[in-house]
């Protein structure tokens, strides 16, 4: 039976193949048009739904029909063991706050405050009444050759306290680097261990200059050099004398920390501590110096016990052309900022 009740003539075969020819063409087209529009329909509603449950479009969340940036890549939030890694804006952040604020913490802040050192230590002490866990009791340990020097006390809010324990002095650098490990292993064995939860060691020519809350806290809390941050892990300063006990195999190490604040629970910060001054007692009575000194050996420590806490450069950050870009900055270097101020007074000088 025929699709087409076409009428016959003696040229209509031909004709007649021809137009039935293009009709089906027609038809076919037809029929290809719809299934695809059905398909098209479909999958724009199916989109509408999903883009609304995603709340994404072109690179960017939606929500309520607003728009905001999507978070920058290259703020990592988390190492690759599954420690949190600290960027004090983040909801993580937001988060652990929330949860431990409420909590009664009691935090120790321990610092060495020798030599021409002392001038840095008032306004190390004022910012941190500003900014360093406000609202937590916290106790300023201040291990010092002067105690004159805190004359008269700073004045100091509720919950919070400070602590002067005797310290010999201890002339230049190197040999402060040093010492400074096993005063502070010292200091810790004694009253300090029973009256806090938390430790941190922290260089006292710094100044605390964005809030720092209890996002920081851990059981072993490190945070990250920021020259270092995002330079590939050949470029990481670590120990290479293999006579020292703070060398480092090339196929070791994760990231680079500064020796300018760290810390973590009592019991932590102990092992810590104990162990990092046999290191640096041992290369002494061997004669060896790593390079990096007391941080070399606490890098050391750190790739052999991971931290379950890292800190972003946001709460170690000093002016200079190699460090990274941080969106907050929270705990800052003074002492760096007058030691490149220096060196480039005497270059300036021998020009």
């Amino acid at each position: 039976m025929a699709l087409f009740p076409f009428c016959k003539s003696p040229a209509g075969p031909v004709r007649m193949n021809r137009i039935q020819l293009l009709l089906c063409c027609f038809l076919l087209s037809l029929i290809i048009y719809f299934f695809n529009g059905r398909k098209a329909a479909a999958s724009l509603e199916s989109a509408h739904p999903l883009s609304q449950v995603l709340g994404m479009k072109d690179g960017m969340i939606l929500k309520d029909m607003s728009s905001m940036k999507t978070v920058d890549s290259k703020t990592p939030q988390e190492t690759s063991w599954g420690a949190p890694m600290v960027w004090g804006d983040s909801h993580n952040s937001v988060w652990r706050r929330a949860k431990l604020s409420e909590r009664g913490i009691r935090v120790g802040l321990l610092a060495l405050v020798v030599g021409t050192y002392a001038r840095f230590v008032r306004h190390f002490l004022y910012s941190a009444e500003n900014h360093f866990l406000p609202g937590q009791m916290v106790t300023y340990y201040i291990l010092t050759d002067n105690p004159r020097t805190l004359d008269p006390p700073v004045e100091l809010g509720p919950g919070r306290q400070m602590k002067v324990l005797p310290a010999a002095e201890l002339p230049g650098w190197d040999r402060l680097a040093y010492r400074r490990m096993v005063l502070f292993a010292e200091a810790l064995w004694g009253s300090i261990g029973k009256e806090v939860n938390y430790i941190f060691c922290v260089d006292v020519d710094q100044e605390f200059v964005g809030p720092v809350g209890e996002e920081i806290l851990g059981d072993l809390v490190a945070t990250l050099h920021p020259e270092f941050f995002e330079m590939p892990r050949n470029n990481f300063p670590y120990e290479d004398q293999e006579e020292s006990s703070a060398c480092v195999e090339e196929d070791e190490g994760d990231y680079y920390y500064t020796s300018e604040f760290y810390g973590g629970v009592v019991s932590q910060m102990r092992r810590l501590l104990r162990e990092c001054s046999l290191l640096i007692l041992q290369d002494e009575a061997n004669k060896v110096m790593a390079k990096g000194l007391e941080e070399s050996y606490l890098n050391r420590y750190l790739i052999d016990h991971r931290p379950t806490c890292v800190l972003s450069p946001e709460y170690s950050w000093w002016d200079s052309p190699l460090t990274a870009h941080v969106p907050k900055k929270r705990l800052i270097s003074l002492g760096r900022q007058c030691e490149a101020y220096d060196i480039e007074k005497r270059e300036l000088q021998r020009c």
